[in-house]
């Protein structure tokens, strides 16, 4: 694959999204391996999730597209309401379950250009981020957000993050019924995507466009635009939270996939450092390799968190692409069945 023209394409960016690397590279980048304790803490916390109602309220909003769209309000497990908004097919009965998660902007309203029309659909707003719950559980702002907790891995956002995809998927099967599920997220929604991905046994796929928090032993050696800088500055004055933050490296959760990934992965990326996009796209071929059912698809997409020649076009067919996958990975959940 030819690079693209990233000095015509970018020609004032501070830093060279590269780091470096060619696809070649980057595809070589490895996963962290787990630490101790790492499948138990988050099977723990999973046992956790599952053990509290979640006790959903719906307010409707009406048809958009294909889908009769609510805002939702459900509880967590540790405590803080949050909102949402999920949607429900309005011709048809519902075939998969989709929660879909957002960047680190928070979300606005629900897109539904990668679900699919027969799908029931639970946009789940981060704890802290908006634009439902700015401040309910975790501060706003993503330099304050990626670092609150971080002193105990109970209390982590990023964890407790992850644990809420669970807890959004137990409220669109209470709401829609005993769905297969499929998890898509972009950004901060890719990593926490990863993070929550291999010990809920309800999924059968995801996507990860662009996934953040992979591969801190790269992570924490680079500078960066997003809010990875936030966690390397703080981590290099307060050493202890490396250990921390073991628990929540997405490349690792990646490594214990089970089921079809489809992974969008940048060659140049200023905000989220592509090595690490790339660590957890590599995890999930480590996992198929060793015959866990995962299987990867991966997207290698120019650039990640910026605008470029082509992007729109880029974009569309990944949204197919997707829904391509949905279907796919719900014949492969069948067959396994």
């Amino acid at each position: 694959m030819i690079a693209p023209p990233y000095d015509e394409w970018f020609p004032d960016a501070a830093i060279d999204g590269t780091y470096g690397y060619d696809l070649a590279g980057l595809r070589a980048v490895a996963p962290v391996p787990a630490p101790p304790g790492f499948a138990d803490a988050w099977r723990r916390w999973r046992r956790e999730s599952a053990a509290v109602a979640a006790e959903p309220v719906l307010t409707p909003l009406g048809r958009r597209g294909a889908h009769d769209v609510f805002e939702v309000a459900f509880g967590t497990a540790d405590g803080p309401r949050l909102r949402g908004w999920f949607g429900m097919p309005a011709a048809s009965a519902a075939r998969v379950g989709v929660i879909h998660s957002h960047g680190y902007g928070g979300r606005d309203a629900p897109d539904f250009s990668r679900v699919p029309a027969d799908a029931a659909v639970i946009f789940p707003v981060a704890r802290g981020l908006g634009a439902l719950n700015s401040g309910v559980g975790a501060p706003s702002t993503s330099e304050r957000h990626v670092l609150h907790g971080i002193d105990d891995p109970e209390t982590y956002a990023l964890g407790r993050c992850a644990v809420d995809l669970w807890t959004a998927g137990d409220v669109l099967v209470e709401l829609a019924g005993d769905l297969p599920l499929y998890f898509v997220g972009e950004s901060f929604g890719g990593g926490i995507g990863a993070l929550a991905l291999p010990w809920d046994d309800r999924l059968v796929g995801a996507t990860l466009v662009v996934p953040s928090f992979g591969q801190y032993d790269i992570r924490l050696q680079v500078p960066c635009l997003g809010s990875g800088e936030h966690v390397r500055r703080h981590v290099a004055e307060h050493a202890e939270a490396r250990d921390v933050l073991r628990l929540f490296d997405a490349s690792t959760a990646a490594s214990f996939a089970r089921v079809p990934v489809r992974v969008e992965a940048a060659l140049w990326d200023a905000s989220v450092p592509a090595p690490g996009q790339f660590a957890v796209a590599n995890a999930v071929a480590q996992a198929e390799a060793e015959g866990t059912g995962a299987r990867l698809e991966l997207e290698v997409l120019p650039a990640g968190h910026a605008e470029y020649p082509g992007m729109l076009r880029v974009v569309a067919a990944a949204a197919r692409a997707t829904r391509s996958h949905i279907a796919a990975s719900l014949d492969a959940g069948a067959a396994r069945a």
